[in-house]
């Protein structure tokens, strides 16, 4: 999350800087070059930030990272608040530096609650806001996680929304404030959008579980030549679907299409019959006839199609760049698109304490005192790798 969120801030220009203790973030660790430190997800997470390395249970990192704060905007913070506390960096100590900072935890669990002192990573929020349920009940078979880090990054976007809503309101009041942004609240909100379906109403009105999302048939369905992803949605949708494949008369006549509620109600049939129609043709075909009638079909890609995607490739989405130690690198372009002030271009990823020295004399260490610093073990420099 934490990750995340700063990428996402860097990226629309605001100077990132990231403290890391002397072993540095253990995403480093992971993956080809893992054994540089400067692994893969490490790479895709980190681009537009500084590095600085302080021992923060040393007294002089202590030190360093308040005169840090003096003059920041906004601190995120990605352990659990016990930890601040425990190193003498919680909000009433910042605060007491900055009246001004905005202070963001991202952690686990409301600190309200029974879960508080919890620890909590991607795996256990997806399973603890039913995600494996619903993947079991979806497909018939075990309950499995989502293959991506969902709760990490969906609970950053909503970190970063936070975190712009909080420099709106400081920039009316001219204070700051200190805002938790728990994963299992957040994502429990984010998944009982769709699924808290009947139980919305006191007394239920049927149970939970969106039915279109939670039916065996919901999944990418089979052509002659491939996958394809098909939502026939609307009344003029399906009476068109029907036409098409010759079975036009069931519109009318049967009581499964009458409107989007009894569709939704029947939806598992539909999307069998459906996903038998989709295996007579072509990917080319239906993209054809389907989209002919205003019905949206799309190949299903793969990670190695999704590279090769022609309109990826239209956009520039992918780039090489030059990474001063780890040589060429695959970089994907800010997903958004500005008229008047896009963002700069991204600098790549950091060595461990790349920036420490410099950053240190920013705020007001001189050589001298830098290099105590690092004799002490608080913080320490970088060297490029050959």
């Amino acid at each position: 999350m934490g990750p995340y969120v700063t990428q996402m801030l860097g990226d629309f220009g605001a100077e990132v800087i990231k403290v890391e203790a002397p072993e540095g973030d253990i995403l480093r660790g992971i993956g080809p070059h893992g054994q540089q430190r400067m692994g893969p997800l490490f790479l895709n997470l980190n681009r537009n930030k500084r590095s600085i390395v302080l021992d923060l249970k040393s007294a002089g990192g202590k030190t360093a990272f308040l005169k840090l704060a003096e003059t920041a905007d906004v601190l995120v913070y990605n352990v659990r608040p016990a930890a601040m506390q425990r190193l003498g960096l919680g909000y009433e100590a910042l605060r007491a530096v900055n009246p001004r900072l905005i202070y963001v935890g991202t952690f686990g669990f409301s600190q309200r609650g029974r879960y508080a002192a919890e620890a909590a990573f991607d795996d256990l929020i997806q399973a603890a806001v039913a995600i494996p349920a619903a993947m079991a009940e979806n497909s018939g078979d075990i309950p499995r996680y989502v293959p991506t880090a969902i709760a990490d990054r969906s609970v950053g976007l909503y970190a970063l929304g936070v975190i712009c809503a909080a420099l709106v309101a400081r920039a009316r009041s001219g204070i700051g404030q200190a805002i938790d942004v728990p994963m299992f609240e957040t994502m429990t909100n984010f998944v009982l959008g769709d699924h808290l379906y009947g139980e919305t109403f006191v007394p239920a009105e049927g149970g939970m579980g969106y039915p279109r999302m939670m039916t065996p048939e919901r999944r990418p369905y089979k052509t002659r030549d491939g996958y394809v992803c098909c939502v026939v949605y609307t009344d003029g949708q399906w009476r068109g679907f029907l036409d098409l494949i010759g079975e036009g008369d069931l519109f009318d006549s049967d009581p499964r299409f009458v409107d989007i509620g009894a569709r939704t109600r029947h939806i598992a049939d539909l999307y069998q019959l459906l996903g038998k129609a989709l295996e007579a043709r072509t990917t080319a075909e239906w993209r054809r006839d389907l989209g002919a009638i205003g019905i949206t079909v799309f190949p299903m890609n793969t990670f190695e199609t999704l590279l090769e995607d022609p309109h990826l490739a239209d956009i520039g989405f992918f780039t090489e760049v030059e990474h001063p130690s780890e040589g060429t690198l695959r970089s994907m372009a800010c997903p958004s698109e500005w008229s008047g002030t896009p963002p700069g271009v991204p600098r790549p990823a950091p060595r461990i304490g790349e920036h420490s020295r410099e950053i240190l004399a920013e705020i007001g260490y001189d050589a001298a005192a830098i290099a105590a610093l690092e004799q002490a073990g608080v913080t320490r420099g970088t060297e490029w790798l050959p």
